[in-house]
């Protein structure tokens, strides 16, 4: 058996916070109703009972229906001989016909406020000059001791420039032309030729994984063999080349599986305001390969409009291409085109 509040909704409402119930049977004011459906609702402000519509704007108790009995206790219309008392929240089904007191008002308890905390006088944030992230530099800076599975793996990960005086120090390198990953990456370039004693750039390339390494005493390092199957890799020198504001990668280190190692090139001045249909740059971060490198490399904020020295990375073909106004260069957007792409990476000075 369900019991009701004395807001109890006939009709629809448009008020907030109301519930749809169903009670199987329902008690109303001593009449039974069977599978009855009812609105529960939270009434703000206090209404009126007019007939069918039980809450109207007006005065509280200014139209309690007569067939209800037409008494007033809280503002709210009541039956005559009620003894319960209702309060404001209870606009919902009754869990428990327990008689409840008549409610009280109390005085409010006073809490001391706590005293505002006196004004603090801002601090002036101090200057600092941003930090490239790593992955603006291709070329990583190691010791004469790193070893080429100690470096992380990936198509950026090719490039490493070796501090001096490698030559007496305890890397080892096993290996000749094909070097062990566990070898010294600046002493194997040491070895094959590439580097002397005054340090410099060495290009990597990871390869397939070989049965045997042999070994042999060159360029002042000897190096150790080793019958035992191991990934390997081999050094490249890095040139260096002068480009014109047309220069592509297409045209200087095109793309080919599963790296290519390109020259750290050398852009001239003033290439922002070449035309783009000479010198045109599509993508943004990821490039086009018949994209202008040094515009590409200004619109990547790699350079200023002044020139200077850019590592390229050489890498496959992409889907698309986005177009964004960068550096006061804008770039065009792309979808499919031929060739490969390549990215652009800051010279540490």
């Amino acid at each position: 058996m369900c019991t009701h509040y004395t807001q109890l909704v006939w009709a629809t409402t448009s008020r907030v916070g109301c519930a749809v119930h169903v009670c199987p049977r329902m008690n109303v004011w001593g009449e039974i109703w069977e599978n009855a459906v009812y609105l529960v609702c939270n009434y703000s402000p206090k209404g009126n009972w007019i007939g069918e519509a039980p809450y109207q704007h007006g005065r509280p108790c200014s139209q309690c229906p007569p067939s209800y009995g037409g008494s007033c206790r809280d503002n709210l219309c009541f039956k005559g001989d009620s003894q319960r008392s209702e309060t404001e929240d209870m606009n919902e089904v009754e869990k428990a016909q327990i008689p409840m007191s008549p409610r009280t008002t109390t005085k409010p308890v006073h809490r001391p406020q706590p005293k505002p905390a006196a004004p603090k006088k801002p601090s002036t944030p101090k200057p600092s000059t941003p930090k490239a992230p790593t992955s603006t530099f291709l070329a990583q800076n190691i010791k004469c001791e790193t070893k080429m599975r100690d470096k992380c793996k990936g198509a950026t990960c090719n490039r490493f420039n070796c501090p001096a005086n490698c030559q007496n120090k305890k890397g080892k390198v096993w290996g000749t032309l094909f070097y062990d990953v566990q070898s010294s990456i600046c002493r194997a370039a040491m070895h094959y030729g590439i580097l002397n004693n005054n340090g410099g750039l060495v290009d990597t390339t990871r390869k397939d994984k070989l049965p045997f390494f042999v070994k042999a005493t060159k360029n002042g390092i000897e190096s150790f063999s080793k019958y035992k199957a191991g990934n390997a890799f081999v050094v490249s020198k890095v040139e260096r080349q002068s480009v014109d504001c047309y220069a592509t990668v297409a045209e200087i280190c095109p793309f080919k599986k599963p790296y290519s190692n390109c020259p750290r090139v050398f852009c001239p001045a003033n290439c922002k305001n070449e035309p783009s249909y000479w010198a045109p740059v599509v993508g943004n971060s990821f490039y086009t390969e018949r994209s202008s490198i040094c515009r590409a490399a200004i619109h990547a904020g790699v350079i200023q409009a002044g020139g200077g020295y850019v590592d390229v990375l050489a890498l496959d073909k992409k889907r698309s291409y986005v177009g964004v106004l960068k550096n006061g260069i804008q770039s065009e957007s792309k979808s499919n085109p031929e060739g490969g792409s390549f990215r652009v990476f800051a010279v540490r000075e």
